[in-house]
């Protein structure tokens, strides 16, 4: 494995040749240097941390400043992984309040990426971004962000029309400058056909194993979480003598296509 920096040139270039890139949430040094030494190709700082960490039930308190300050943390235990932050509620809504927060995420966090969710409403933001020469990962499907608005953490993309809406938006997040792109909660066959259409790396998480790569809530597939665990993990730990161990088993099982499992996707 090459020890050079991750970039999103690298990603495009190693979806080109059919690896898998393999991503994990993070929040803080500690874990950046066990996530490094597993291998792990993208950090992403996610406002998960609103619920995994400050214990809040979405993810929508979370505020920028929290994000940049563990975005900060994050970046000091890295150095070869992709570090990319996710914009919290609303601060990628418009493009001045987009370009702030990216400045914040970038400067004070170190973060090379920002991610927002959202389809055909931010692609004037992710137009503005990418002419700024802001990296953007796009993300459809289950949005956490929009929970009050659905009603729940519902699979998204059962049937015909919102199956087109995400693909339709997953086209639009690529012409408008996305890097990249994070598919949560959709069928799998939703989330591959996606992913053979688009020439940026898609990211699954309970979006099967025809994505280019996956991400899990670090917490998640430590078995860590509270209560049920989401359908679509994993807990790598179960078995095995050490987090190192359970992350090294997780990057293994996303590269070698064995993560996701049939029991792990929804079809």
């Amino acid at each position: 494995m090459s020890a050079a920096p991750i970039s999103v040139a690298t990603l495009a270039a190693m979806k080109a040749r059919g690896e898998r890139i393999t991503c994990l949430t993070c929040y803080d040094a500690s874990f950046a240097r066990l996530l490094e030494a597993a291998g792990v190709d993208m950090m992403l700082v996610g406002d998960s941390l609103g619920m995994v960490v400050q214990g809040h039930d979405t993810t929508v308190p979370v505020t920028l400043e929290q994000m940049a300050y563990h975005c900060a943390c994050v970046a000091r235990g890295r150095s070869r992984a992709l570090l990319i932050a996710d914009f919290p509620f609303l601060v990628g809504a418009t493009p001045e309040r987009a370009l702030v927060g990216a400045a914040r995420l970038m400067q004070e966090g170190g973060a090379q990426v920002v991610k927002l969710e959202g389809g055909a409403g931010v692609l004037e933001t992710v137009r503005c971004l990418t002419t700024q020469g802001v990296p953007v990962c796009g993300h459809l499907g289950l949005m956490p962000q929009s929970v009050n608005l659905i009603g729940g953490y519902r699979f998204q993309g059962r049937d015909t029309d919102s199956a087109e809406t995400i693909a339709r938006d997953a086209l639009a997040l690529q012409e408008a400058g996305a890097s990249l792109l994070v598919l949560e909660c959709v069928p799998a066959a939703l989330a591959q056909q996606i992913s053979r259409s688009l020439r940026i790396p898609v990211i699954g998480i309970g979006a099967g194993a025809g994505c280019d790569g996956q991400v899990l809530v670090v917490y998640d597939m430590l078995g860590l979480n509270r209560g049920r665990p989401p359908r679509f993990s994993r807990d790598f730990l179960a078995g095995r003598d050490s987090v190192p161990a359970a992350l090294a088993a997780y990057v293994a099982a996303v590269r070698d296509g064995s993560f996701p499992g049939p029991a792990e996707t929804a079809y």
